[in-house]
């Protein structure tokens, strides 16, 4: 891993208004490269929405052959910047939850979500894979919104070699439910109190955002971004108190990473995978 910058922006994608979206994601990233950021972070569904209804499917296109990844894919190269946003996918019938990377060379790969919340499992299918994929100056793990709660998925792309896991989400609560500065520091709370640990127990940096504003008529998104480094400290969040658009850039120091990873009794040398069959076999 190398020294990089990252910017990460809560913002709120509209469900079915891709241009509206794509215009904002635009503007965000011109702000990200003048930040001199090496890596930008759009949340979960920024480009076509979330919301479960029947207009997702509408929303939804091809992956990496629609219109959207190819006008992200050209974002990424005028601005000579990485680019990791969600979208809805289409494919043979199905839709997926779908967050892809794109650097200034094109398409890099993808991470379909691999658990589905509540009424999101109606709308959209499951993944099966968890890639990591490689950038020039770290690797990339991707884990969506309620996968997070999951810690298999953060620990095998960790194994596979991922530095750097990214977060995207569009995280939900009812209208009514606090008033926004309650709902905002909800939000961090439960950052610091799950994806610290995730962050510390793979050593890996760990950057997570969130969609910010209204998703339908009874439930909003409730925005907050945070950073972690390997050790589980934060190294960057949000400063905004309310459910706002906002951008934060974080500097990943490489030698925070290597530190923990060769700080002594570092937990995933010390792994007995022989004993673990229950993980796999076991239901609750």
């Amino acid at each position: 891993m190398r020294d990089a910058r990252i910017a990460l922006v809560q913002m709120n994608g509209l469900l079915g208004q891709i241009e509206r979206n794509l215009k904002a994601v635009e503007e965000w990233t011109a702000r990200a490269a003048d930040s001199e950021a090496y890596l930008v972070l759009f949340p979960e569904l920024a480009v076509t929405g979330h919301w479960c209804s029947e207009k997702s499917w509408k929303a939804s296109q091809a992956i990496p052959d629609g219109p959207a990844t190819k006008q992200i894919e050209s974002l990424s190269a005028e601005h000579d910047i990485y680019i990791s946003i969600g979208m809805g996918e289409k494919e043979n019938g199905i839709q997926y939850n779908t967050q892809i990377l794109v650097g200034p060379e094109g398409f890099i790969g993808k991470q379909r979500k691999l658990h589905m919340s509540r009424d999101e499992y109606f709308y959209y299918r499951t993944g099966t894979e968890i890639p990591v994929l490689d950038t020039e100056k770290f690797r990339v793990g991707t884990v969506i919104c309620y996968d997070n709660l999951f810690p298999e998925v953060p620990r095998i792309l960790a194994l596979k070699g991922a530095e750097v896991i990214l977060s995207p989400h569009a995280s939900r609560y009812a209208k009514g439910k606090g008033d926004q500065r309650q709902v905002v520091s909800n939000q961090k709370d439960f950052y610091r109190k799950v994806y610290a640990s995730r962050a510390h127990d793979n050593g890996v940096f760990y950057a997570a955002v969130n969609q910010a504003g209204c998703a339908g008529e009874e439930t909003s998104h409730a925005g907050a971004s945070i950073v972690f480094d390997p050790q589980g400290d934060v190294v960057a969040e949000s400063e905004t108190e309310i459910i706002e658009p906002e951008m934060v850039v974080a500097d990943l120091d490489a030698s925070r990473y290597e530190s923990r990873r060769s700080s002594r009794c570092f937990n995933l040398l010390t792994r007995r995978p022989e004993i673990y069959g229950e993980l796999a076999r076991s239901t609750y």
